[in-house]
């Protein structure tokens, strides 16, 4: 039921900020103005430096090794582990799959170039970096949760948490991406990861009721 309300939390205010983007025809808000001008104006060298290499880490193929490492993890026994890892990659490259449909429904634009601290490309909302680290964290945490005794799972969960959330701000600091794009990406995994806990647990119960221990 948790679970259930969860997903449908974090759906429903994905949708409500996704609307209330594109009524707005991808405008920022103040608050993004706010938090942009801030960024461009507190740039040291060594800040902008560590802020490419983290946000480096949130796309490209440190991620999906990221979910192909999980699933071996997690997996048991040789084709255990391969049905993990294809589960893994294949959820994240679902997700990604939808996000796009959003992202050019959405069409929003960046904050302007000249701001820009890094390299991007294509529209704005919902960040993809922000997305893939996020849906990576929660699929690493859920190789922990299967393999780890339950204070070493915190433990590292609360470790991707912490990357995830630091690649989504090193994209609002670089000047790439509005404050709001960033949380549509949070907002965007979030949904993903309670549907798929919600499924995983409802298949769970389904093989102990086919094979009761």
């Amino acid at each position: 039921m948790r679970r259930a309300v969860a997903a449908g939390l974090c759906a429903g205010l994905f949708g409500l900020l996704t609307a209330l983007v594109a009524a707005r025809h991808g405008a920022p808000f103040g608050f993004d103005e706010e938090v942009h001008r801030w960024s461009v104006q507190h740039r040291p060298c060594v800040a902008v430096a560590l802020a490419r290499g983290i946000t480096a880490t949130g796309s490209g193929p440190v991620p999906y090794g990221c979910a192909i490492a999980a699933g071996l993890i997690a997996g048991r026994g040789r084709n255990g582990r391969m049905a993990a890892v294809a589960c893994a990659l294949g959820f994240l490259l679902l997700a990604q799959g939808v996000r796009y449909l959003v992202m050019y429904e959405v069409a929003r634009p960046r904050p302007p170039v000249a701001d820009w601290a890094a390299l991007a490309t294509g529209f704005a909302y919902p960040s993809g970096h922000a997305t893939t680290s996020a849906l990576v964290a929660g699929v690493l945490a859920w190789a922990a949760w299967r393999t780890a005794t339950p204070a070493a799972a915190r433990c590292y969960a609360a470790l991707a948490a912490c990357w995830a959330v630091t690649v989504g701000l090193t994209r609002i600091y670089l000047g790439v991406h509005w404050p709001t794009d960033v949380l549509g990406g949070w907002l965007y995994a979030l949904t993903w990861l309670a549907a798929a806990a919600l499924v995983a647990a409802a298949a769970e119960t389904a093989v102990r009721g086919r094979h009761p221990v």
